[in-house]
């Protein structure tokens, strides 16, 4: 399965005290979690006697009890510093004490120093914070992929999704070797997307006292501080593999995007809540990757209280128990594979020889492929071969009036289709106008009535252009022969209409197979879900000689009528592409680009259509 190819469990209302599963992340699924820890140093004061580890190692057991794909798949957490609020060695013993619960188990985490654990830059030398989570913790992780000489720029590699995904965790003040280090881990990585963490990057530009409850923007409400810009000029504009940041140091929590020199987005968050109940209480951000849905799904949640009785939960508690502010329960969208193309880039899928599409039962199938230059439009009279060998060949139909590029040869094509080409068709209604193809009076498809059954699948594609009035209800593939000219009356029947019709509607460009059954005198219709324009769309039906069914993407659609439609209608008369018939004569042509056209007589699996 593509990396880019479901939807993330969130976290659980309950969590219970002192229950420690087993850290079991699943690197394949293209649904995965990165838990995100931010300041804890009022639970570590150990100078002030003032240490309670419960709260960190209360969300500690929570991510290694939701990693794996049956919870919130957690792959990784990452600390964002200030650990302990005075440095003292005392403190530090403490979170030593903590964290051991997450090696224990094998979690996969990174930490940074903040300015309450360390003072000057990453020369300083050694460090309680060093002593205690420097590289030596690391030395048995599977996912610790190095350190700068000082220790304190280190990083970090999980696999996710499929992917290999590099953490940066710098340093509370990093210098220009430890920048030097870090571009160098970078290019030695090339093909791994970029989370870069450290304590100051961003900080929030409101003030939290107003916003975000009265007014601001909860999406762009933070700005690099003046460290930040060194990093950001250092490190992030230059390194495309850079897509997300973030930090801590500052609250209110925020987040803002910038383009980098390659012009794509990086996200970049701040997430704080020492100035909350119990300094936060060990809370944890939640960044649920949905590489399905090409989302980040965020949510901000305190597992030592959801650990709690909620009968228990006092009133602070229990408005603590998660955050649902703007700024702290959102969604980044984000096309990972768009994004992420400058250093992976996508792999193309090579055309297929059009004799290995044509399986079993193969009666029609034409592709366009192999005549015409790209934008150079087709005449009245030109040909299609059908590349069955079957004698269904397509002629050019243009309707007089139409512009002489009504038809043109294209390029373009669905990523999945066997042949890298399609039809640009530039037609509609009211008047009628376009080009459209048809099979020769006397094409075997014509009294084809399939009788066992069919697959009919086709590729179409919609321009921003298009218009419910002028281009809704427009075959891609239709039958002509109207219902009352073969004696079809009854519910739903309009006397009018063609046999059989495969169009996009004007009800929110769905996909609809209407067709007149031999086995009744009324109509069985397919109806499928709105389709966005500027994406190519893959389109079967498939009847088992019992059951017709619409399938969108290989996926079967809800209106699927569980009515007995066996064959399909004929009169002898020819099949249309790109035009659609009513009381006999053309009366719209089809807006958009169609793909491949197959139709075999038989049913075939999903495994089976053209996008296999």
């Amino acid at each position: 399965m593509s990396a880019f190819a479901g939807t993330p469990a969130f976290a659980a209302d309950a969590t219970q005290s002192g229950r420690t599963g087993s850290w079991s992340p699943d690197p394949t699924a293209l649904q995965f979690t990165l838990a995100v820890m931010p300041d804890t140093q009022f639970l570590y004061w150990g100078s002030q006697d003032s240490v309670n580890r419960t709260p960190q190692e209360e969300s500690f057991r929570y991510i290694v009890d939701n990693s794996g794909q049956d919870a919130d798949n957690i792959v990784f957490m990452t600390h964002l510093g200030d650990l302990t609020q005075d440095a003292d060695p005392s403190s530090f013993a403490q979170v030593d004490k903590a964290f051991s619960l997450l090696d224990s188990h094998g979690a996969a985490y990174s930490v940074v120093a903040g300015n309450h654990d360390v003072s000057g830059d990453d020369s300083r030398g050694d460090s309680s914070y060093l002593q205690t989570l420097g590289p030596r913790r690391f030395k048995r992780s599977k996912t610790f992929a190095g350190a700068d000489p000082t220790g304190y720029n280190t990083a970090h590699i999980f696999h996710a999704a499929g992917l290999s995904w590099l953490v940066l965790a710098l340093d509370w003040r990093t210098t220009d070797q430890g920048f030097a280090w870090a571009n160098k881990v970078i290019k030695d990585h090339p093909k791994m997307p970029v989370i870069l963490t450290a304590h100051d990057i961003v900080y929030s530009d409101y003030d939290d006292n107003v916003f975000p409850y009265e007014s601001g923007d909860p999406e762009d409400n933070a700005e690099l501080s003046g460290y930040g810009q060194t990093i950001w000029d250092k490190l992030i504009q230059e390194n495309d593999q850079i897509f997300l940041t973030l930090n801590g140091h500052y609250w209110p929590s925020g987040r803002t995007t910038r383009k980098n020199a390659a012009g794509n987005d990086v996200h970049m968050h701040i997430t704080n809540y020492q100035n909350r109940y119990f300094g936060g209480g060990g809370m944890i951000r939640l960044y649920h990757f949905d590489l399905a849905r090409n989302t980040i799904d965020v949510e901000t949640i305190n597992p030592w209280i959801l650990a709690q009785d909620p009968e228990s939960r006092n009133k602070l508690a229990a408005e603590h128990a998660r955050i649902t502010g703007p700024v702290d329960d959102f969604s980044v969208p984000i096309d990972f594979e768009q994004r992420f193309s400058g250093f992976i880039p996508v792999p193309v899928r090579p055309a297929r020889p059009a004799a290995r599409e044509l399986v079993k039962g193969t009666v029609a199938y034409w592709r366009f492929d192999a005549q015409g230059a790209p934008g150079t439009a087709l005449a009245a009279g030109d040909t299609i071969r059908d590349l069955s060998g079957k004698g269904n060949d397509l002629t050019v139909v243009t309707v007089p009036g139409t512009a002489a590029d009504a038809l043109t040869w294209s390029d373009d094509h669905h990523p999945d289709q066997p042949a890298h080409a399609s039809l640009k068709f530039a037609g509609g209604r009211n008047p009628v106008h376009g080009s459209y193809l048809t099979t020769g009076p006397k094409a075997p498809l014509n009294t084809e009535t399939f009788r066992s059954g069919y697959t009919i699948e086709s590729f179409v594609m919609m321009p921003l252009d298009w218009d419910s009035g002028r281009n809704g209800n427009a075959s891609f593939l239709s039958r002509r022969g109207s219902a009352g000219a073969a004696g079809k009356h009854g519910k739903n029947t309009d006397p009018n209409e063609p046999l059989a019709q495969f169009a996009i509607t004007n009800n929110g460009r769905e996909p609809q197979f209407n067709h007149y059954p031999q086995n009744t005198t009324y109509p069985t219709t397919n109806w499928g879900h709105g389709l966005v324009e500027l994406r190519w769309w893959h389109l079967a039906v498939v009847n088992d000689g019992r059951y017709t069914r619409l399938y969108v993407e290989g996926a079967p659609v809800a209106d699927n009528p569980n009515r007995v439609s066996q064959g399909l209608t004929s009169l002898g008369l020819p099949w249309l592409v790109g035009g659609h018939e009513y009381a006999g004569a053309v009366d719209v042509v089809f807006h958009g680009n169609v793909g491949d056209i197959r139709i075999v007589n038989r049913p075939l699996s999903a495994d089976e259509f053209l996008t296999a």
